[in-house]
Formats: C-alpha cells, sequence, structure tokens
C-alpha cells in the first residue's frame, strides 16, 4: 500500500505539494476526528473521580463544537487539494498521452489498440481521478487513527495495547493476500474493459454493414458476450474478494471482544480502574474501525495499480525516433526523393525488400499493382509512419530519420480515398492545414479545391460543424475539403492514393479539377488505381509482392509482357 501511495507521488509531478498538503490534512483530521472520544474520557473520569465543575462541561461543549468545525474546514481543504490534484493531474497525463500517441509508429494502431487506448482513457483514468484519487488522503487518515488507538490501548494497560496489537498484525496479514488476489482479479476487470470498448467500437464502426446485410443478430452476439462477459467478471471480482472480506470482519468483532474482555477481567481485578474501563467503552466498537475502512478501501486502490499499469504500458510504447537535427534544404541538385534499397515489415511478416527508385522535382511517378503488393507501405515510408529496416528514405539528398518529424510533415500533402474530417467547423477542418492562413486564403484554397459553392449553400457556410469524420457531408464533398486542406498548406511533395477512385461520376471531375489545382507545381508519388489517370506520369513503377516488377512509362510498359499490359487489358475489356 506504501508503495502504491509512493508511486502516486512519483506521478502527481508538479502537484505533488498538493498531495502532501492533502496528506497533512489527513493527519489534523484523523486526530481531531478521536478528540471527542478524548473530551468524553475527560469528563467521565472527572465525573468518576467527583472532581467535575460545570465549567469543564461548558469547556468540553465548547471544544467539541470547535474541534467539529475545525475537521469541516479541514476535511473540505483536503477534498480540494486531492480531488483537484487529481484531475489536474490527468489533464496534464491526457495531454502527454496524446503527444506521446503522435509519436508512435501507425503500426500500434493497426494492431488492435484501439480498444486500448479507448479504455485507458475512458476507464482508467477516469476511474483513478474519479475514485481512488479522493481515497489516497482518506487511507492515510484511516492510518493514524489506527495507529492512534493502538496507542491510546498501550496508554490504558499495556495488556490491551499489545491484544489490539496482535489483532491488527492478523488483520494485516490477512489483507495482504487479499490485496495480492485483489490485483490479480482488478487486471483480468481492466483486460476486459478493454475488450468490451474493442467489442463496441468494432460493432458501432462496422453498423452500415451489419444492417445492409440483416446481421444484427449474428453480429450483436458478439457484443452482447462481452457485456455478459464485464458483468461476469465484476461479480466474479466481488464473489472471490467477499470471504476474505467475511473474514477480516469476523477478526475485527473477535478483537473487539477480546479487548473489552480484558478490560473487564483486569478492572475486576483492581489493574484498571472503572473510569479507564469506561474509556474502553468508549474505544474498544471504534478500536478496528479505522483498520476496517482501510482495508475496505483497498480493492479500489489494487484496481488502481492495475490502472496504472496499464496507463504505462501505452506510455511506454517505443516511439518513432525523433531527434534529427538536419533540414531539408530548399533546393537539391539532385532527386527530390530517393528510396536505396529499402527493406521493410510488419512485425516478422516481410512486405518490402530492396526498393530503389528516385524522383526529381515536379515529377510524376505512380505505384501500379496488386492489392497487397506494399504500394501503401512505400507511400507510408515516405511520410514516416514507420521507420525502414534497412535502407533509407531520403528527401533532397538527406535521410529522413535525420530530419525532426515536424520539419519532414511540412514539406508532405497527403490525399487518401478515406478522408477523415474532424468535428468541428469546415473553416477549421480547412485551417488545419497552415493555422496561421489568413480567411482570405482559406476561401482561395476552397476555391482552387472546388468546394466553395457547395460550402456557401450550407446554412452557416465554412462556419457549418461537420459530424464526426465527417458523416454530414458526402464522400466528395469531405474529398474537396481535405483537398483544400492540402492547397492550404502548399507542401512540395503530394502523396496521392487516387483520390476519385471511389467518388460519383458527378463529384469525380470536381475533384479532378481540385487535384489539378494541388498539384501544380509539386512533386507527386501517385498510388494509381485507375491506369488512364497515369498515363502521362513521368515513372510508372510496378510493385508486386514488396518487389519493383516493371519500370518505365506508359507507351514503355503497354508493349512489355508483365503485370502493367494485364492491367490494360483488364481495363480495355471493362
Amino acid at each position: 500500500m506504501l508503495g502504491l501511495f509512493s508511486r502516486i507521488l512519483k506521478l502527481s509531478g508538479k502537484f505533488k505539494g498538493r498531495i502532501y498538503g492533502a496528506f497533512v490534512c489527513a493527519v489534523l483530521e484523523s486526530i481531531l476526528s478521536k478528540l471527542p472520544i478524548v473530551v468524553a474520557f475527560v469528563v467521565l473520569n472527572g465525573f468518576y473521580q467527583n472532581t467535575l465543575e460545570p465549567i469543564h462541561c461548558l469547556y468540553a461543549g465548547s471544544g467539541l463544537v470547535g474541534i467539529v468545525v475545525m475537521q469541516a474546514i479541514i476535511h473540505y481543504f483536503s477534498d480540494r487539494l486531492q480531488s483537484g490534484a487529481g484531475y489536474m493531474m490527468f489533464a496534464e497525463k491526457r495531454m502527454q498521452l496524446g503527444d506521446h500517441l503522435r509519436k508512435l509508429p501507425m503500426g500500434y494502431f493497426t494492431a488492435g489498440n484501439i480498444g486500448k487506448i479507448s479504455s485507458t482513457l475512458s476507464t482508467d483514468m477516469i476511474f483513478i481521478e474519479e475514485v481512488a484519487m479522493s481515497t489516497i488522503a482518506n487511507m492515510m487518515s484511516y492510518m493514524l487513527s489506527a495507529i492512534l488507538l493502538l496507542i491510546f490501548m498501550f496508554y490504558l494497560h499495556w495488556l490491551l495495547g499489545l491484544s489490539a496489537l496482535l489483532i491488527t498484525l492478523a488483520a494485516t496479514f490477512v489483507a495482504k493476500w487479499m490485496n495480492k488476489l485483489s490485483l490479480r482479479e482488478a487486471v483480468l476487470r481492466q483486460e476486459q474493459s478493454e475488450n468490451l470498448t474493442d467489442a463496441v467500437l468494432s460493432f458501432i464502426e462496422g453498423i452500415g454493414v451489419i444492417k445492409s446485410y440483416n446481421l444484427l443478430g449474428t453480429q450483436s452476439a458478439e457484443l452482447t458476450e462481452n457485456f455478459i462477459r464485464s458483468k461476469d467478471t465484476s461479480i466474479s471480482f466481488e464473489e472471490k474478494m467477499m470471504p476474505w472480506t467475511r473474514g477480516l470482519n469476523i477478526l475485527y468483532a473477535f478483537g473487539v471482544a477480546v479487548v473489552f474482555g480484558l478490560s473487564v477481567y483486569l478492572q475486576s481485578n483492581g489493574q484498571l480502574t472503572l473510569a479507564y474501563l469506561l474509556g474502553v467503552l468508549l474505544f474498544v466498537f471504534d478500536l478496528f474501525g479505522p483498520l476496517k475502512a482501510l482495508y475496505g478501501e483497498s480493492s479500489r486502490l489494487t484496481v488502481m495499480n492495475a490502472a496504472l499499469d496499464r496507463i504505462d504500458e501505452v506510455l511506454q510504447e517505443a516511439e518513432l525516433p525523433d531527434t534529427g537535427k538536419k533540414k531539408i534544404p530548399a533546393s537539391a541538385s539532385g532527386a527530390e526523393i530517393e528510396l536505396e534499397n529499402v527493406c521493410f515489415a510488419y512485425g516478422e511478416k516481410d512486405v518490402l525488400h530492396n526498393i530503389s527508385f528516385s524522383l526529381d522535382k515536379n515529377q510524376m511517378l505512380a505505384l501500379v499493382g496488386p492489392s497487397g503488393g506494399g504500394k501503401s507501405t512505400i507511400a507510408s515510408l515516405l511520410a514516416r509512419f514507420w521507420d525502414v529496416r534497412d535502407g533509407c528514405v531520403k528527401i533532397r539528398g538527406v535521410d529522413i530519420r535525420e530530419v525532426p518529424l515536424g520539419d519532414l510533415m511540412n514539406h508532405i500533402s497527403m490525399v487518401f480515398q478515406r478522408v477523415y474530417l474532424f468535428e468541428d467547423t469546415i473553416y477549421n477542418n480547412i485551417i488545419m492545414g497552415r493555422p496561421d492562413a489568413t480567411e482570405a486564403e482559406v476561401i482561395a484554397a476552397a476555391k482552387k479545391a472546388r468546394c466553395y459553392d457547395f460550402i456557401m449553400q450550407l446554412p452557416e457556410g465554412f462556419q457549418t460543424m461537420v459530424g464526426e469524420g465527417g458523416a454530414t457531408l458526402s464522400g466528395g464533398e469531405k474529398q474537396r475539403i481535405s483537398i483544400a486542406r492540402c492547397i492550404l498548406k502548399d507542401a512540395p511533395i503530394v502523396i496521392l492514393d487516387e483520390a476519385t477512385a471511389s467518388v460519383d461520376t458527378d463529384n469525380e471531375s470536381y475533384i479532378q479539377e481540385a487535384i489539378t489545382e494541388l498539384c501544380k507545381g509539386k512533386t507527386l508519388l501517385v498510388i494509381a488505381h485507375r491506369l488512364h489517370t497515369i498515363e502521362h506520369a513521368d515513372q510508372i513503377l510496378v510493385v508486386e509482392n514488396g518487389k519493383i516488377v516493371q519500370k518505365g512509362i506508359h507507351r514503355e510498359l503497354v508493349t512489355q509482357v508483365g503485370l502493367y499490359q494485364k492491367f490494360i487489358n483488364i481495363r480495355e475489356r471493362v
């Protein structure tokens, strides 16, 4: 338990002072909580010894009122310190997590970790800041209260103190094993929370396909099973903890009986005065109360410990190194883009084998080939979504691993088939391409992207809110807004996963015009789906099974027996 307190202090960073302040308040509150019993003991002792005066009762009453007021004030500050610290700590922790996720390779997000990230943010962090943090100082208070009561028992009689100490040690031993079980079960409980989050996200993302094929019963079975499993895991957690909790309660009751019975025995033998026996009677039923509360809250701390482990697990994922100091030069005498003997693997699966090519400034290179051949991976390596296993990727002669990621991304714009717009205004979705752009520049970019006219027809124009992912717009409209964003960014290199491949005919002409505006004076890397769009490319690479199997321009490749010619023949038959 003390180890967990130490862990929280390390986590608290600049808010450590607030945690210490909450601990001090907890100590004072613990002392004040026991003072009324001390006052009652003094009054009873005075009454027994016939030394009690009316003024003493007035002092005692005033003291009790003062104690209650002081306790309320300190409790107020304790709550503000510890709860406020929890919210502020995890506000910063979320920012830290967001910054960390930004630097992770894209492979982390495509390896089934979205549920883990979501549950870390929506379950683990919220549990700690809203539930666990409010109990930290309280548990310190319980620990101190237990110590104070033990000291008072020793003050009354050493045998009373010793018996109370033995019961406390026995409870500590039982609680130690209970906490081990609780920690193991807490890990399973949090993992199931992650599984449930993953299942919910998967169901929501695929709801269109599920409904169109009338698979609600089939696909919801997995989601239902996860809800049932989460329920069973939570109930199992409580059931496994119940015997230990019941055992501790029996031990506390036994301790109360032992201490009180021993007090009566000592008083009957003249070793304890009647006043002291009354003092024991005042204390005995509260003697193990703090200990009971302490270990009653400990299950929360074990869940908190498991949640902290899961947060640390995400934060410890290896980031893409961003220690580069070189700058991409404004111009280069050689190639604009160059890949030298590039090899890459997703985990143990080899994807690219010795890929080499170069592309001069303002030229267009097209990647053609079957799905899964490695075209998108090549584009992703240029954007440094991952790092190459062997070889290197260069822009204007500089290895991109030696360039700060921010500087690299300033030189690249990307337009993909699957467009994502943020749940914000259209204006803000465009201006994120270059946050310092003027309103006139945003409007000019929208006109070039052929989206100005439809934007102005919307109820709020550029200030119209779009749903998450751009759900309130058509696919073609979203695509044109994303192109406007890239036009505003004005990066010298454009990666284009042919944007017209999955849009309707009405939008295709507008998008093609927008892409023409985007590509003026740019160096283009195009992942081609429709071969007629790359007939004028300066260089075409045919990629199959992670290798370049053909290289040339359109009029050369159509005369060669190979994969490109097969694609052309298929297109003509269609």
